[in-house]
């Protein structure tokens, strides 16, 4: 008996050095396998619906998936950043060539502020629109250096991108294509009882299905309001700051306003009035409804967790994860009330989430050669 506990303990530390080992060998690209399967998951349904319709076709409405997937996410997603980029070019050449109104505006702005301000403004040399301008020129002429210094590390990136980018669209063709038989193999190797395991990975599917598709349309909401509300008062790259107020809406509660509070001071500060209250106003009122309306619907229903528990997620999560970490926070909260929900039996086989068997007997059938 001693023999065999040994071995049996034995085997279980080789298996999770083995594990540790894995996980760290996927490390690098661990963003890929991440979003390659929360896409899977989330357009699951549709390879299911084409597959159906193409007579058990399952390669073939695999492959149309992913060309839909390149449709409708990644191809958007190339058309705004490389739109982005030539408008931040077009401010950066206007800084370098002196063509912007900017320094006046700012040297406008800074004599409404308070005497200790206009002071300090002062002993830096920044209280002229010539000294604004010349101090812009100079960031801008060290920013081209600093780029030209790292075309190396730039490229190198940029090489990482796109080789993650090659593994996330292979992977997500076989998880598409083989992700029902690869998830019965998961669930028939953890030592857990058949409906806690089904509850589990359900709850994975639906918080990941949620998190991504409800901060996605409240992204993509608040940066077309955004960029229309910039639009109306007039203000120059309204594309690059839509972008950038779409990408901050990941934060909740904090979000947009990292754009739009600044906007307003100017406004403000240079006696445009009517545009700064028309910015207050359009995004305390209408931005604030959408973030406090459609976050909670498309985010907190199907996840099935209070509002004020998704945004310390959200934020533990991006400040562990980075980007990733939007769905990985909201994921491991949930993930962590599911388990906890399971042990105090508060979730029993008659108010837990089952696997539909469909899925289940697609899982059963090999994978095609």
């Amino acid at each position: 008996m001693r023999f065999n506990g040994l071995t049996k303990g034995f085997f279980i530390l080789i298996l999770f050095i083995v594990t540790v080992a894995f996980l760290d060998v996927l490390g690098p690209y661990y963003s890929s396998v991440l979003w390659a399967a929360i896409l899977a998951v989330i357009f699951h349904p549709m390879k299911t619906k084409l597959r159906h319709m193409m007579g058990d076709k399952n390669g073939l409405a695999t492959f149309l998936t992913l060309l839909a997937i390149c449709l409708i996410v990644f191809t958007p997603l190339a058309i705004i950043a490389s739109s982005m980029a030539i408008e931040f070019n077009m401010v950066y050449t206007k800084l370098q060539s002196n063509n912007t109104q900017l320094p006046t505006i700012l040297a406008d702005v800074m004599r409404h502020l308070p005497g200790w301000a206009q002071s300090f403004l002062t002993e830096h040399h920044l209280n002229t629109a010539a000294s604004i301008q010349q101090k812009l020129s100079q960031v801008a002429l060290q920013g081209g250096q600093y780029l030209a210094g790292s075309v190396f590390l730039i490229g190198k990136s940029t090489f990482s991108f796109v080789v993650g980018f090659g593994i996330m669209l292979y992977l997500l063709f076989f998880l598409l294509k083989d992700g029902a038989y690869l998830v019965n193999l998961i669930l028939e190797a953890l030592p857990l009882s058949t409906y806690v395991k089904h509850h589990l990975f359900m709850k994975f599917a639906a918080v990941s299905r949620a998190t991504v598709k409800g901060t996605v349309v409240v992204a993509i909401v608040q940066g077309a309001l955004g960029a229309l509300a910039f639009w109306i008062t007039d203000i120059d790259g309204i594309l690059l700051w839509g972008a950038l107020m779409a990408f901050l809406s990941l934060i909740p509660a904090v979000g947009s306003a990292i754009i739009w509070v600044p906007a307003a001071i100017f406004f403000f500060g240079s006696g445009v009035l009517w545009k700064g209250l028309f910015i207050v106003v359009f995004f305390v009122v209408v931005i604030g409804l959408v973030d406090n309306i459609l976050r909670p619907l498309l985010v907190g229903k199907d996840t099935k967790m209070p509002d004020y528990l998704i945004l310390i997620a959200t934020l533990g999560g991006m400040e562990i994860y980075g980007i990733n970490g939007f769905v990985i926070g909201p994921l491991i909260a949930a993930m962590f009330i599911a388990c906890w929900n399971l042990l105090s039996g508060k979730d029993n086989r008659e108010n837990i989430d089952e696997i539909d068997e469909e899925f289940i007997e697609e899982g059963k059938a090999p994978p095609e050669g």
